[in-house]
């Protein structure tokens, strides 16, 4: 029993790290310019989304609650995908040319 506990808690949580990894991979996705190729090495789905740059990962509820890409020179559109993320306390995407309607409606600051 305990060890169908466990399986089960473990399928949960590859489920959401899944769910934040596929969003995060989708920004990748849209990202039209990385002069620093940090995403690029660094973004990859055989690495954990916890080792990710600018990721920072919450180990009470194993989801990501903080994204910092700030100041990497990026370029690209802003996903709705971003708001899978539902764990997300803190985004920080200041200093990068990102455009999309989502930045409306989450009133996220990019200057």
């Amino acid at each position: 029993m305990l060890l169908h506990v466990v399986v089960d808690s473990l399928a949960t949580t590859q489920t959401k790290i899944n769910t934040d990894q596929y969003a995060l991979l989708f920004l990748k996705s849209q990202i039209i310019s990385d002069p620093s190729h940090l995403l690029e090495e660094s973004w990859s789905p055989t690495t954990s989304v916890c080792r990710w740059a600018g990721v920072t990962y919450g180990s009470r509820h194993q989801r990501v609650t903080s994204l910092n890409i700030s100041n990497m020179d990026l370029t690209g559109r802003i996903p709705p995908d971003l708001g899978n993320l539902t764990f997300l306390i803190s985004l920080d995407l200041s200093r990068n040319n990102f455009y999309g309607n989502c930045l409306k409606k989450w009133h996220v600051f990019i200057g």
